[in-house]
């Protein structure tokens, strides 16, 4: 068996005899000796072979990441390279094995390939021998191990809750798997272990954490993947206080060793005022240009455009960029608008302030006191840009939010060496669903309702608020939790408040239900989203550099060719016929 890695040698080394074993990194042969670049997981170390070693045929022979045996003697190196661990030695080779060789190689193997995702990804294999994956990889394992070690401290019990599931309507499109035994029925992949973690509480272990697997069959983006793996943690008789303190020092400790940071305490807003001020309710508050609220400067107005959306009830809202006014042309401020329009937004106004007076696409139907009052209210500067929408209260908030990412982005205002963590709570307890015509569960049909809004469950569901919270770190939701519904008719009621019947409840959560009625306790938890974490910690933007073997925008793997069609025989033994 392997027993050291490359790193473990150093100067203090020098005159020892080891066995090494890895990849062939590079060779090179200078003046009749050949060097070879040996890698393994820890990195690299120089061998040396001399034309009249007995094998420095095998070593002239090797091709890139052929895989070797070497016994040698460590010797402190002429031209020294500072900037890799043995950069001080190198192996003078006295027996040399040839594992196995290798092919060419389709991409080159080092930290700044040039080669295409789609070829990295067809060998995911090759590719996670670069420097990048493998050390993404290694700080997965290591983040995981700091939970592991900090939940178990504080008495938390790892559990492993089932795959095969019942589909339960949580939110996401589920993964189906058919039953070969039972023709016709489905199990359904978990799309997190929400109920099996509450079945947990009622079943008394009080404090439970699973390392999980999670799967949505939803449209995917730079930071979602089809499977993925969350921290999940449920705790019995407790408040939000108590969850978000276990959360925070985790945060704390976890940013400590692997990035040596110390975090501050972490902010806390409602999910109104993120709305309000951001337009978001997952805010990168590492830069400051929040939305401002101009409603009432045009309560008057003779500009008929802004004067109908006051009298529909509707918001304008604007964003200033400061010294901003001649980074964009009309051009520019033409594709922004295009920008917003894909969040419903019909159009975007802008003023520019220079030298005193107001420009823009609708200075000239604004009054004199309209214009002072916006000069004051927005504390306007030279070369400041006022970008303006005024439309209903989500339209204006959702696209302004994109629009002060984007430009946050674009204009480098954000300070990327901060780590800016937002409690984000009191989430409504519904959104209302256009295709279903009917009000959903914003979080989940298990979220507790806050107390003082419990008359509002069947009355007033749009203005009927949660006890779900979302931690958010520099722009990305990082988890979501909620106190949980505790008691059987308070589930039942807000069953019925989705559309849900007596009927429908029993069929989807019977089993459930049926559970409430054996001493309850009191409890709630988050589902810490692993790969997001670990994307943030690794100073990337693309989930799939933290995932080992990840899938394509469009669900597939480009290295096993999934999904991929099944035989006849297969599909007849599940009772299956597919249809075109």
């Amino acid at each position: 068996m392997k027993k050291n890695m490359n790193t473990d040698f150093n100067i203090k080394n020098v005159g020892e005899e080891v066995t090494l074993y890895g990849w062939v990194q590079k060779k090179r042969d200078l003046g009749g000796l050949t060097f070879i670049d040996l890698r393994d997981r820890s990195g690299i170390i120089q061998l040396v072979v001399r034309p009249e070693d007995k094998d420095y045929a095998i070593a002239s022979s090797l091709k890139s990441e052929a895989v070797v045996r070497v016994v040698g003697k460590i010797r402190e190196r002429e031209s020294k390279n500072m900037k890799i661990p043995t950069g001080e030695i190198e192996v003078l080779v006295q027996d040399m094995e040839l594992i196995n060789n290798s092919i060419d190689i389709p991409f080159e193997i080092s930290r700044d390939t040039t080669a295409l995702e789609d070829t990295r990804l067809k060998y995911r294999y090759l590719d996670i021998r670069r420097d990048n994956i493998k050390d993404n990889l290694i700080l997965r394992h290591r983040v995981t191990m700091i939970v592991r070690n900090f939940l178990s401290k504080l008495g938390f019990i790892e559990v492993e809750t089932p795959i095969l599931c019942k589909s339960t309507p949580e939110g996401a499109r589920d993964y189906l798997v058919p039953s070969r035994i039972s023709k016709g029925e489905f199990y359904a992949l978990p799309q997190s272990p929400q109920i099996y973690k509450q079945l947990l509480m009622i079943g008394g272990m009080e404090k439970y954490f699973q390392i999980a697997r999670c799967f949505r069959d939803e449209d995917l983006r730079a930071d979602r993947q089809p499977e993925f793996t969350q921290i999940d943690i449920e705790m019995s008789f407790i408040e939000e206080e108590d969850i978000w303190d276990v959360v925070e020092n985790m945060m704390k400790e976890i940013f400590k060793e692997i990035k040596g940071v110390t975090l501050n305490k972490f902010e806390r807003l409602t999910y109104d005022e993120c709305m309000r001020r951001f337009g978001s309710d997952k805010p990168d508050t590492r830069f400051g240009m929040e939305l401002q609220d101009i409603t009432s400067i045009f309560e008057n107005t003779t500009f008929e455009i802004f004067k109908n959306i006051i009298n529909a009830s509707g918001l304008i809202n604007c964003l200033v960029v400061k010294n901003a006014g001649d980074k964009f042309s009309r051009k520019d401020l033409d594709k922004l608008t295009d920008f917003v329009k894909i969040y419903k937004a019909k159009a975007l106004s802008y003023l520019k302030y220079n030298s005193g007076e107001l420009s823009g696409s609708i200075s000239k139907v604004l009054s004199d006191e309209e214009k002072e009052q916006l000069l004051s209210k927005l504390a306007l500067e030279e070369n400041d840009l006022v970008l303006i929408i005024a439309d209903q209260k989500n339209i204006v908030q959702t696209s302004l939010g994109a629009l002060r990412n984007k430009l946050g982005n674009e204009l480098s205002l954000i300070d990327t060496s901060r780590y800016d963590f937002l409690w984000v709570t009191e989430f409504p307890m519904f959104e209302y669903s256009e295709e279903e015509g009917r009000y959903v569960a914003a979080h989940h049909p298990f979220t507790s309702p806050r107390l003082q809004d419990v008359d509002k469950l069947l009355t007033d569901k749009a203005n009927c608020y949660s006890r779900a919270y979302d931690l958010v770190l520099n722009g990305y939701e990082l988890l979501s939790g909620s106190i949980r519904i505790h008691d059987g008719s308070m589930q039942k009621k807000v069953f019925e408040a989705i559309g849900l019947s007596d009927e429908e409840a029993k069929e989807k959560f019977g089993f459930f239900l049926d559970a409430f009625k054996y001493g309850t306790p009191p409890h709630g938890g988050v589902g810490i989203g692993l790969e997001r974490l670990i994307m943030i910690l690794a100073d990337t933007d693309n989930i799939r550099d933290v995932v080992a073997f990840p899938k394509t925008a469009s669900a597939s793997c480009l290295m096993t060719e999934a999904p991929n069609v099944v035989s006849s025989k297969q599909l007849d033994e599940l009772g299956i016929e597919i249809k075109k």
